[in-house]
């Protein structure tokens, strides 16, 4: 973000230079006309917006499909806490315990990871002992509603992960970024030496407009990570839903895991 504001600053700062020294070799009409202000935000930045609003909208897409994911995943995991209600005591307390301890994993390890666009294995400590404690109510009622909910849960995980890469190629990135900065510099050729107070208003405005929307597109293509994020709220209600039905029936010092979701030494 920070590359793409000082790409169009110094983008702004050669237009206004080429028109200062440039536009007396390559036009010789009167110095003080040029392209009026109207003219200004006309074709030329035509081909610039269309661009930048699609590649907005399909960021705008990959943010909403990880934001559902999020949350899909919380409900498959509270669906998860609910089921084991129907499991016997040993392994409805394995289970209600993992789901505090994979909640954590997701919101401690997993979510800064995202950032980056990386996952964590910290999460999946907990989803493998998920699958040995099914091993033993296999054959139960209550078998096929947990191994639903893990699949439901496994499925949106890999969703979010999916998602916290970024859909957009860089390729296209750099090129937008290339089309923004031919787009302010030829509309600073145009600007006229003189009597240019309107244009340069107009002009910076458009650069600033044009940089933000680059910034946008670039923050909210990567939706777990920068201001315009997703945040781990849904994880974290159920987290604290399951840490209240396991300590229903059992002391603080049974979660077998540590706030940030790492198994404790036994």
């Amino acid at each position: 973000m920070v590359l793409v504001i000082v790409v169009a600053v110094l983008a702004l700062l050669a237009g206004l230079a080429a028109n200062r020294f440039l536009r007396p070799r390559l036009l010789s009409d009167d110095d003080d006309t040029g392209m009026a202000v109207k003219d200004l935000v006309g074709p030329l930045l035509t081909l610039t917006v269309l661009l930048l609003a699609f590649v907005l909208v399909t960021a705008n897409g990959s943010y909403g499909k990880a934001e559902v994911a999020a949350r899909g995943e919380a409900r498959a995991l509270d669906q998860l806490v609910e089921s084991a209600e129907y499991a016997p005591g040993a392994q409805r307390a394995r289970v209600q315990s993992g789901a505090v301890c994979y909640a954590r994993a997701v919101r401690e390890q997993e979510w800064p990871a995202m950032a980056d666009g990386n996952g964590s294995p910290g999460p999946s400590v907990w989803s493998t002992d998920f699958r040995r404690t099914f091993a033993d109510l296999e054959g139960k009622p209550v078998f096929g509603m947990l191994v639903a909910a893990d699949n439901k849960r496994s499925d949106e995980r890999e969703e979010r992960l999916t998602q916290a890469t970024a859909s957009i190629p860089a390729t296209i990135l750099w090129f937008l970024l290339a089309t923004l900065v031919i787009t302010v510099v030829a509309l600073g050729i145009c600007m006229p030496r003189r009597n240019n107070r309107g244009q340069l208003v107009t002009l910076t405005v458009i650069t600033a407009l044009l940089t933000t929307a680059l910034c946008i597109i670039r923050d909210v293509d990567r939706p777990f990570g920068g201001v315009i994020d997703v945040r781990p709220t849904a994880i974290t209600e159920v987290e604290r839903q399951a840490t209240r039905d396991f300590l229903a029936h059992h002391a603080v010092a049974d979660v077998p895991c540590d706030d940030a979701g790492v198994r404790r030494r036994t």
